[in-house]
């Protein structure tokens, strides 16, 4: 008997003595981040197109703009960043083109990147999350990459196939 009051004693205690967490107001962040790990590497130019890209003076300023986003570790310089990218990105447009890359495949892939740009934008200045948005402009910029590779790669003579004679 005096085992059981023990026990009872001590599991009155126990109970007694339990603390009760009062919920915690948490204050949520108004600042989202953005996961800088996530974002894809860029795509190497091949040796052809890179002494192309070489003399033209507004995609060399694109691409460091590009590499200033890929540090870019909060929305602050995510910011930044993608203000700099939209205004390189209007100065490509209105510049002149290589003569090789002067067609329609860069400029279509180019508007995407500024349609990617300015919805990056838009998430930022929403506060929303801005992780796949800006995956979504580097993958547009990495396609713009990929189609001048495919543009120096290509075997194909033009007037050749459209000449009709």
């Amino acid at each position: 008997m005096q085992k059981l009051l023990g026990i009872l004693i001590l599991f009155s205690v126990l109970v007694a003595c339990k603390q009760v967490e009062e919920p915690t107001a948490q204050i949520e962040s108004q600042q989202l981040e953005f996961d800088y790990q996530k974002m894809p590497d860029k795509i190497e130019i091949n040796t052809e197109a890179t002494d192309i890209v070489e003399d033209w003076g507004q995609f060399k300023d694109l691409n460091a703009s590009i590499d200033v986003l890929y540090k870019a570790t909060n929305n602050e310089d995510l910011a930044l960043a993608i203000d700099d990218l939209i205004e390189k990105e209007k100065k490509m447009s209105a510049g002149k083109y290589p003569e090789l890359f002067d067609s329609f495949q860069i400029k279509s892939r180019q508007r995407v990147l500024r349609t990617f740009l300015y919805k990056a934008k838009a998430s930022i200045l929403e506060n929303q999350p801005t992780t796949e948005s800006i995956m979504e402009v580097l993958k547009a910029y990495n396609d713009i990459r990929k189609q001048l590779n495919v543009i120096v790669n290509s075997q194909l003579d033009k007037e050749l196939i459209l000449d009709e004679t």
